[in-house]
């Protein structure tokens, strides 16, 4: 009986050592998740195509962001007249050719913690510790946004996005706050839900940001779309 226990055991354990091999082989072999919208498609992605082929006169309904039957044949026409392989799906070749680039957010590597921390530190030093994240959040939905740049230092250094870059803020000492905050941002927290804006009503009268539709409010910061 003891041996027959011991045979017992002994057969688990291989069949948990080759489960656990089989799960480092397929976690070894990198996803690849390229950008394509097609029918049931929700998201900016294809808000930008919308609006893109709203410019051209290829897609006469509002912009929705939602890939339905309409965005498809409009999608088809494009494709007519750019001499693309006509499938009615927006791949990397439609969204190329559409002008369309939408980026992914980075890890939370060390390098971009701290450049990511720099800009939260500068621009939301002294707000509460939401809102520094929020900050940090808005600059990574940015990434995944057609209309702004698609990496991080893409983002923070794009012209005139932040005031902390021209006006020196940016190279001051990071708050040690920043650095968390940096890092929960990185790692999937958003307390705006989805916001690519954010102001201080006190500090601007820049028409453009009051003009943006208010989400949240977090400390000082506004938080818009």
């Amino acid at each position: 009986m003891r041996k027959k226990t011991i045979s017992v055991i002994t057969i688990f354990a291989a069949i948990a050592l080759l489960l656990t091999l089989a799960g480092l082989i397929v976690r070894a072999v990198p996803r690849e998740t390229p950008t394509v919208s097609s029918v049931g498609s929700y998201g900016n992605e294809v808000r930008a195509i919308q609006e893109r082929l709203k410019e051209r006169g290829l897609f006469n309904s509002n912009v929705t962001g939602y890939y339905g039957e309409i965005t498809r044949n409009a999608v088809l026409a494009f494709q007519r007249q750019q001499g693309i392989s006509q499938t009615g799906t927006a791949g990397p070749v439609t969204l190329k050719a559409l002008g369309i680039s939408v980026g992914a957010v980075p890890a939370a590597t060390q390098a971009n913690v701290d450049l990511l921390a720099r800009i939260i530190s500068a621009e939301a030093r002294g707000e509460p510790y939401a809102g520094q994240v929020a900050v940090g959040a808005v600059i990574l939905n940015r990434i995944e946004h057609p209309s702004f740049p698609d990496t991080l230092a893409g983002v923070i250094y794009q012209d005139g996005a932040f005031t902390a870059i021209v006006d020196g803020q940016f190279n001051e000492p990071v708050s040690p706050s920043a650095y968390n905050a940096a890092r929960d941002a990185l790692n999937g927290w958003d307390p705006t839900g989805g916001c690519i804006y954010y102001y201080n009503p006190d500090k601007t009268s820049n028409k453009f940001m009051w003009s943006r539709q208010t989400v949240t409010v977090i400390g000082g910061h506004r938080f818009c779309v």
